[in-house]
């Protein structure tokens, strides 16, 4: 699994959202983008990560940034986790995991002993011109907004 890191051109994707729109990260050109992975819709990490973005969301918003949020699930499911939560931003399916391999997040993972390929929990910041302004891989929950807030404001 090859990281990415700061300043890296951050690799593009078109994935579809949670009504089946597909969603061009180009299509951001001139923003800056927060793109965070999570493991599995609607599970306690990932409802509290996502729950954390949403109610963030007012002042990522200010610092002139949107969000995605991505998954290996299918579109039916993430939108039934954007409709159970109001999350109120794209969440991404990405059921071949091409994008989380494209940005090293697609690794192996321990649960009680039994190993497997998954999404290592992480985020990226993006500037406008498409490259990684922060790189976190294996974020917590909850420091995913304070981290990657903190780099939105030193972009400011």
């Amino acid at each position: 699994m090859a990281k990415l890191a700061v300043g890296d051109k951050a690799p593009a994707f078109t994935l579809k959202d949670q009504n089946g729109k597909a969603v061009k990260l180009s299509g951001a050109k001139g923003k800056r983008v927060v793109v965070y992975f999570y493991p599995k819709a609607d599970t306690p990490g990932c409802t509290q990560q996502s729950c954390n973005l949403r109610d963030a969301f007012p002042q990522l918003k200010k610092l002139k940034a949107v969000v995605y949020g991505i998954s290996p699930d299918a579109v039916e499911k993430q939108k039934k986790f954007d409709d159970k939560y109001e999350l109120g931003f794209p969440l991404l399916s990405d059921t071949d995991h091409a994008t989380a391999e494209a940005f090293g997040v697609w690794g192996e993972k321990s649960l009680y002993g039994r190993k497997f390929m998954g999404i290592v929990r992480s985020a990226f910041v993006i500037d406008e011109k498409g490259k990684l302004a922060g790189v976190f891989y294996k974020v917590s929950p909850k420091d995913t907004v304070p981290k990657v807030q903190k780099v939105l404001e030193e972009m400011a």
